[in-house]
Order: structure tokens, then C-alpha cells, then sequence
């Protein structure tokens, strides 16, 4: 609301206020003095309020006197509008529009007194603009509801604005010293020039002015309509492309399923037929060469254990040094006078710790005790393990030896018996089994087979979780015909004030200090919804206007000091390129964008572009 409306709202309160005063107070007691003088049959509340409207009406038409009458001299009243020209059509009568019961003379319609309930006798005058549903319950006699909270039947007044566009403008703007060439540029608003007001007609400027705006705005909407167009066939190709690649690792992992059930299968066999065979380990001896691998195997961990914590001490042991120096000159240089609780309870507390730390007694490990037990184990120092490893006779040499006494076709009989039996025990439970995989006496062939298994294992691991994702940003939404698929991962930013504000497109917003503070997370992409926006045309027209918009909301941004996580609500206008308009804060930790791209533009076709409310320019 203007300043003027607000003056106008405010004498009107004002003069309310004075006719509430004057019907509670001086009615009364009126009423009850002029009830001697009256006429028999009429009522005290008529009289006044027959009075009070004729004596407002001759004092109105004294003072316009000088400049001419308010009669309208053409086909239909000043003020009216084509769509209420019929109700007006009669030039002996006039009937209320919203009350067909009251009936008035041609002559009263316009002439500054408001005698229909609905204002609908003063279409050229501001005689009835205190008619409002939305104003204070004043008493109105006479009317309808006996309050002035009442609908008027005319929208407003009407401005031909010949050579423009023809307009309502509100009563209370008529005839009130001001010309409104912005609402009103024919200047008819002020046609009795009231207090010497006279309007010039300047339709003819601001309506060339208005049809340029017009034209510029036109040729962007195209523009902009075309770039929506380019962004519209991106997103369809990368679309398709995300199909294709979907459809390959469906196809993919279909092959690799089967492939990993052959070697599966594959491996199984040749673990199988290598399980059931007697081999000796080389260089591994009977059992005590075993026991003597494992435990120098665990001698070894516990060696490299300890020299990382030999490492790990040293450098807790500096930190500390540096913190003892870092409390040691605090309690010395502190002001004892300077009242902070929280260094006088620092330093005492490192008083404490020092007095401790005196007193206490030292049980150190001598170093040079670990760096000997750190030495590798040899001749010379630690264990010997060559002097445990003594060649036995295992199970293997012993049926070696046998089958070499016998001929070959009985040798390889017995073999493979043999082999067979062990594997029948193994798989009953008769026998335990002992695993070589990984391990020294593992065959190439068991290995190969394992080692194609596993690689086909992790491959289809690894397509099915691209498989995922892909179909994962195939359902995204990525707005009206996929459009914001071909800005994903762009960003757009402007500087605001001292700091600079960044848009990731699906994946952030950020504000980066000038002043080398560090970037701040407003928020995450999260969704996309639709609000209305209520503003005003820019001029520039880098703004919302009215109508639905989308909104990107950008959720779950770093935290504010004692306050939520961030978020930011970006909404989206039509414009020839991505821009930044604006920054706020509507609330605490919540942020406003308001941006400018193509992809918020309307859905036109390709040569005709349609005009269909703000969308957007």
C-alpha cells in the first residue's frame, strides 16, 4: 500500500470515528429535542440523515461549481465501465444494479450523493469509495446491511485510456488531487479538477512505451523459449543415453551370471579332484615344522606390533612435553587479578599435575631393552629357527616310497583310489579337512580357477551397483520434461554484500566468504515442489511475478551456531539465461534464491510461442 493510501485510509478512520461519535453521543440527545418540532408519521433518524446528505451534496456542488457540472455528457456516465454500459442505457431512470427495488431519477446518478447500497449510482465520483466489504463496520441509514461493510457493484472506476489499455482504478482515487497517469493516463480520474488539479492525456507516450516493453519482452519470451528448447533436447539425449547404458548392464550382468555359475561350477571340480591328493608341502617338514612356521609367524606380529607403539609413545610424548610448556607459561604469565574463571581453574589444575608428577614414582622402559628385542631373529640374536626345523617323514614320502616298489598301471590304480577314498572321508566327515587355499601347497590349476571366479564375482559386484544407481537417476525427478538433467552439475553465483553465493544445480548451495572465512553448506538438493508467488512485474522483469512457480528445496546444510541446519528455497523464473537475482534470510538459518533460467520457462512450440500468464518475462 502507498503512502497516499495510507493518508487516505487513515482521514477516512478518522472521519468514521467523528460520525461514530456523533450517532452515540449528540444522536440521542438530538433525537430526543427534535421529536417536538416534527412533522407527525417522520422519524427523527430520516430527517437527519435526508439533512446531512443534502447539505454535504451543496457544499460538494459549491465548491466544483466554477469548473463545470458533473453530468456526463456522453452515451454513458463518467466512470463506467463497457461491460456495465446497459445498466445505464436508460436516460429518464435508473435502477440499482445489486437492489432492482430502488429506482432513481437519470439526473442522480454521478451528482456526488451515494443513493444505491451498492454505490452503483456513482461510477465518476469517490461519493461511495467508503463502501468496502473489507472496511470497519461504520452505521450507514439507509443502506442494506445499516453498515458501510458492504460490496459495491462497480469494480472500480473506469479509465478508457485511449492509445493504452483501459483500466479500474479505485474511487477513492477519484477526484482526490492527484493525477494516477500510471493507473489512469487519460487523466478522466481528475476531470473536475478538483483544487486546481488538471491531468494532461498521456496515453499516447506510455502507451508506445508500454508496446515496446511489450515487444522486448515478446522476443525474450522467444529467446528464452528456444533455450528451453535446447535444454529440452540435452536432457532427452543424456535420457537416452542413461536408458542405453541401463539396458548394456542389464545384458551385462545377465552374461556375467552365467559365466560366474560356470567357474563356479568349474572351481568346485578342481578343488574337488585336488583335495583328495597326498602332496608334501616343500620345505614345511612334519608337524614340528609346522608349529615352529606358526610361531615365528606370531613372533614376528608381536615385533611389529610393539614397534608401532614404540612410535605411537614418542609421539604422545612430545604433545605432552608441548602442552606442559604451553600451561607452564600460562601460569606464569597470567594476570592473577583478572577475574576468568576459567584460567584460574586452568592453572590450578596444572599446579595440581605438576605437584603429582614430582612425587610420583618413575618405573621407565629403558630403550635400548625394546630396540634389542626389536632386532630380527638369527644366529646372533633372538631365537635361532633354523635349529628347530628338522627333516621328518610325513605321510606323503610314506606312500611315495610304497607306490615306488609297484608297476605302473597298479601305481596309478592305487593312486587314484586312494585320491577318491580321501575325498569320499573328507566329504562324510570321516576325515578333517585342511584347506590349502591361499596357501604354498595350493596347485596353479585350483588357483587360476579361484582367481576367475572371484574376478567374475566382483565385476558383476561392481555392474549391479552401476545398474543401481543409473536406475536410481533414471526416476529422479528432474522436472518438466527431464529439463534439469542438462543443467545438472552447473552452477551459477553472484555477489551478495561480503559474501558470495553459489547454486549447484541437484547438488548444493554454498556461501563463500570474501574475506577468506571459508565456505558455508546451505543446504543439499532434496526436492522439487510448487508455491504461488504475489509480486509485482519488474520492470527489468528479473523477477517472480505472479502465479505458480517451481522450488528446488535444498535441505540439511551446515548447522548454525544454536540453531537448526540450513536450508535454502530456490524459485525459478523464466529468463534468456541462468542468473542469481537475489539473497535473503527470510528466518533464522533459512534462505531464500530467486534465479533466472530457461528451464523454468513455458512449454511452447517451436515457432509460436504462447503468452500464457507471467511465465515467465
Amino acid at each position: 500500500m502507498s503512502t497516499r493510501d495510507l493518508v487516505k485510509l487513515y482521514n477516512w478512520q478518522l472521519s468514521s470515528r467523528l460520525f461514530n461519535f456523533w450517532m452515540v453521543w449528540l444522536f440521542p440527545f438530538l433525537s430526543f429535542f427534535l421529536s417536538f418540532f416534527l412533522p407527525a408519521g417522520q422519524t427523527v433518524e430520516w430527517h437527519i440523515y435526508t439533512t446531512m446528505r443534502r447539505t454535504a451534496a451543496l457544499v460538494l456542488l459549491s465548491t466544483i461549481a466554477p469548473t463545470g457540472t458533473i453530468a456526463a455528457t456522453e452515451s454513458v456516465p463518467r466512470g463506467v465501465g463497457p461491460e456495465f454500459a446497459k445498466f445505464y442505457a436508460n436516460k429518464e431512470t435508473f435502477t440499482c444494479i445489486s437492489n432492482p427495488s430502488i429506482v432513481l431519477k437519470s439526473s442522480q446518478v454521478n451528482d456526488n450523493s451515494c443513493d444505491c447500497p451498492d454505490g452503483s449510482d456513482e461510477p465518476g465520483t469517490s461519493a461511495c469509495s467508503h463502501l468496502d466489504p473489507l472496511s470497519p463496520e461504520q452505521p450507514l441509514p439507509g443502506s442494506v446491511t445499516g453498515t458501510t461493510n458492504t460490496t459495491r457493484a462497480l469494480p472500480g472506476f473506469w479509465c478508457e485510456n485511449k492509445g493504452h489499455i483501459g483500466a479500474y482504478i479505485p474511487f477513492m482515487y477519484v477526484n482526490d488531487g492527484v493525477c494516477d497517469h500510471e493507473l489512469c493516463c487519460d487523466g478522466t480520474d481528475e476531470a473536475l479538477h478538483v483544487g486546481g488539479t488538471k491531468c494532461e492525456n498521456r496515453c499516447a507516450s506510455i502507451g508506445k512505451e508500454y508496446r515496446r516493453l511489450q515487444e522486448e519482452r515478446r522476443q525474450s519470451k522467444e529467446r528464452s523459449a528456444k533455450q528451453r528448447r535446447t535444454l529440452v533436447k540435452e536432457a532427452s539425449e543424456l535420457r537416452r543415453r542413461v536408458e542405453s547404458k541401463v539396458a548394456s548392464l542389464k545384458e551385462e550382468i545377465a552374461n556375467l551370471e552365467v559365466q560366474k555359475a560356470e567357474l563356479q561350477k568349474k572351481y568346485d571340480e578342481v578343488e574337488r579332484a585336488e583335495r583328495g591328493k597326498v602332496v608334501k608341502a616343500p620345505g614345511e617338514g612334519g608337524k614340528l615344522g609346522v608349529l615352529v612356521g606358526l610361531a615365528k609367524k606370531r613372533v614376528d606380529e608381536l615385533r611389529d606390533t610393539l614397534d608401532k607403539v614404540l612410535d605411537q609413545r614418542d609421539d604422545l610424548q612430545d604433545r605432552v612435553d608441548q602442552l606442559e610448556d604451553i600451561l607452564s607459561k600460562l601460569k606464569e604469565e597470567y594476570n592473577p587479578n583478572f577475574n576468568d574463571e576459567g584460567v584460574k581453574a586452568a592453572v590450578q589444575g596444572y599446579e595440581n599435575y605438576a605437584a603429582g608428577k614430582s612425587t610420583e614414582k618413575k618405573s621407565e622402559v629403558v630403550d635400548a631393552d625394546v630396540l634389542e628385542v626389536l632386532k630380527e631373529d638369527g644366529p646372533d640374536s633372538g631365537i635361532n629357527w633354523a635349529e628347530f626345523q628338522e627333516e621328518e617323514s610325513s605321510d606323503a614320502d610314506i606312500v611315495y616310497n610304497l607306490e615306488a616298489y609297484l608297476p605302473p598301471s597298479v601305481r596309478s590304480f592305487i593312486h587314484s583310489k586312494i585320491s577318491s577314498l580321501k575325498v569320499w572321508l573328507i566329504e562324510n566327515g570321516v576325515l578333517a579337512d585342511n584347506p590349502t587355499t591361499g596357501g604354498p601347497t595350493e596347485s596353479k590349476l585350483v588357483k587360476a580357477a579361484r582367481d576367475a571366479l572371484e574376478a567374475a564375482r566382483a565385476e558383476h559386484t561392481t555392474k549391479t551397483s552401476q545398474l543401481a544407481d543409473e536406475e536410481r537417476d533414471l526416476a529422479k525427478d528432474y522436472g518438466p520434461d527431464d529439463i534439469f538433467r542438462a543443467l545438472k552439475g552447473q552452477c551459477v553465483s553472484a555477489d551478495v554484500g561480503e559474501y558470495e553465493y553459489e547454486l549447484c544445480w541437484f547438488d548444493r548451495t554454498t556461501q563463500k566468504s570474501k574475506k577468506g572465512h571459508g565456505n558455508t553448506n546451505m543446504g543439499n538438493f532434496e526436492r522439487i515442489t510448487t508455491e504461488i508467488a504475489d509480486e509485482e512485474d519488474r520492470v527489468d522483469g528479473k523477477g517472480l511475478g505472479k502465479g505458480p512457480r517451481m522450488v528446488l528445496r535444498f535441505e540439511n546444510g551446515q548447522g548454525c551456531w544454536n540453531g537448526p541446519q540450513r536450508r535454502t528455497d530456490v524459485w525459478l523464473a523464466c529468463a534468456e539465461k541462468d542468473e542469481l537475482w537475489r539473497v535473503s534470510e527470510s528466518e533464522k538459518c533459512v534462505y531464500r534464491m530467486e534465479v533466472g533460467t530457461p528451464a523454468a520457462c513455458e512449454d511452447v512450440g517451436e515457432p509460436g510461442v504462447g503468452t500464457k500468464g507471467h511465465d515467465e518475462l
